[in-house]
């Protein structure tokens, strides 16, 4: 179904329109507009709430996000909103962690496809494997995973407080899944026996060393900020490495003149529409799962209450201990 701009819709968007002004072209906001006022209406009808995460398209997280953030801060808001129904505009461990901080909240994914390669490299089974290898190391599992996988380990981090977490424990060794690179970066910054899994994502993954010494050779003066799901190459090249919300602080904080943001690609524009002086150059690595999510299948979601994200009993009472154990510890930090 397409819908039709009309005049009391162009009126209704123009505010969004002329804030996406520099990262939409207005050709395209046209499209884009109906669904916008769409849903924006839907929502309030059904005291509902989109949450949508860093790697949103603009439209998306300027147009008809309530909340944004990242993988904890979406667990946050979940927990915490008073809405009846939350969609999430991320991919599906996202719609799950929420459905578990928030069990009495009919949680909606868009798209079932939503999915994440860090999350398929790792499979309960598998931790128990690890379990035997290294007995008594406890499990720290990101939260890019399956509620199967969470409900298998001790507790979650996300990025941005994945240290904090490792020390919590007071542990002399610790098993951390799946990223690689994550648990890399992690083992620099702790005295804490890192016991690392092979999983990666599929996007930071793509990232080069090389290709940031070209940034800086271009312009020497640019900053590069760099995600740590990235290979070690990569951070050894980056003026700053930290979580999704780290990464946008810092350029709000600084206010670089050019930066390059090595993440996933629709973050540089988000971050744009709020820093209109700093200059981004856009190394465009996509999320093939993130681009699952559109305005028009929001809209259809909210239309149908599809697909509603259910965790099995079994299952759902461990997750949650994992994922609230990390809240808990890691409180003010964010991915």
């Amino acid at each position: 179904m397409t819908l039709e701009l009309t005049d009391a819709t162009r009126l209704l968007t123009e505010p969004t329109r002329q804030k996406l002004s520099e990262v939409v072209l207005d050709s395209e906001f046209e499209l884009f507009a109906p669904y916008i006022a769409a849903i924006n209406e839907l929502k309030e009808d059904l005291n509902a709430i989109v949450l949508a995460h860093n790697y949103m398209t603009p439209e998306i997280y300027h147009g008809v996000a309530d909340l944004v953030g990242d993988s904890l801060s979406l667990a946050y808001m979940a927990a915490e909103t008073d809405a009846d129904i939350i969609v999430m505009a991320g991919v599906h461990f996202m719609a799950e962690t929420a459905k578990l901080v928030a069990p009495d909240k009919t949680v909606l994914i868009p798209d079932l496809r939503a999915g994440c390669s860090l999350a398929d490299s790792i499979t309960a089974a598998d931790i128990e494997l690890l379990r035997q290898a290294y007995p008594g190391a406890p499990v720290v599992t990101y939260v890019n995973t399956s509620a199967q996988v969470k409900a298998a380990s001790d507790i979650c981090c996300t990025s941005g407080n994945a240290v904090e977490v490792v020390e919590s424990l007071g542990a002399d060794r610790v098993i951390f899944l799946p990223d690689e690179y994550l648990g890399k970066w992690v083992a620099t910054q702790t005295d804490v026996e890192i016991v690392l899994w092979n999983g990666h994502c599929e996007v930071h993954e793509r990232f080069t060393g090389e290709e940031l010494r070209s940034y800086r050779q271009a312009d020497p003066a640019v900053k590069i900020i760099a995600h740590p799901e990235c290979p070690p190459d990569v951070l050894a090249e980056a003026d700053y490495v930290g979580s999704t919300s780290g990464m946008q602080t810092y350029v709000e904080d600084i206010q670089p003149a050019r930066v390059v943001m090595i993440t996933e690609c629709s973050m540089s524009d988000n971050v744009a529409v709020n820093n209109p002086d700093v200059e981004f150059v856009r190394p465009c690595n996509l999320c093939p799962h993130m681009k699952r999510i559109s305005l028009e299948n929001i809209l259809t979601s909210l239309q149908t209450m599809t697909h509603r994200v259910e965790i099995p009993s079994e299952v759902a009472g461990d997750a949650r201990r994992a994922v609230e154990r990390m809240l808990a510890v890691g409180a003010g930090s964010s991915r």
